[in-house]
């Protein structure tokens, strides 16, 4: 899901290469999905609040992976830090991880850190060029429930 300004750039990864994500540095072109849309839902409310979905645009893109067999699905058991999957500050020796695993794995898919038993994608924008494409985009209406009076 993004905002719906930067829905155009979309593909380019700005966000986490101008501010680094729990899977990735700084200066890395990184694209971070949901496998779902409740996730995604999830994910940008943590950040950014249910206010802010509620009144800034934002749309919900979907998109096609054409080589899934270069997707990677993290092993949680193999992550050395098991606190880098509950809720908290990102550390540099998780980025470094995230950064190892995307050099060798351009389609990496990690456990949701906002949605317990969800998942989430993060694409590589350099290494899985050619590998995914938008397949749809629609305006996004947060449930006002979700943000009441």
């Amino acid at each position: 899901m993004e905002a719906a300004t930067h829905a155009k750039t979309w593909k380019k990864g700005e966000g986490a290469f101008k501010v680094g994500g729990r899977w990735s540095p700084k200066g890395r072109r990184v694209i971070y999905c949901a496998l779902d849309p409740a996730t995604a839902i999830m994910e940008v409310a943590v950040h950014k609040g249910f206010k802010v979905l509620d009144t800034v645009a934002h749309k919900l893109l979907q998109i096609r992976i054409s080589r899934p067999d270069k997707a990677h699905v993290l092993d949680p058991a193999t992550v050395p830090n098991k606190g880098w999957l509950r809720p908290g500050a990102v550390s540099a020796g998780q980025q470094a991880f995230g950064n190892a695993l995307l050099d060798i794995h351009p389609l990496l898919v990690v456990p949701s850190v906002v949605s317990a038993h969800s998942w989430n994608l993060v694409i590589d924008v350099v290494g899985a060029r050619g590998m995914f494409d938008r397949l749809s985009i629609e305006d996004f209406a947060l449930d006002t429930r979700l943000h009441p009076a």
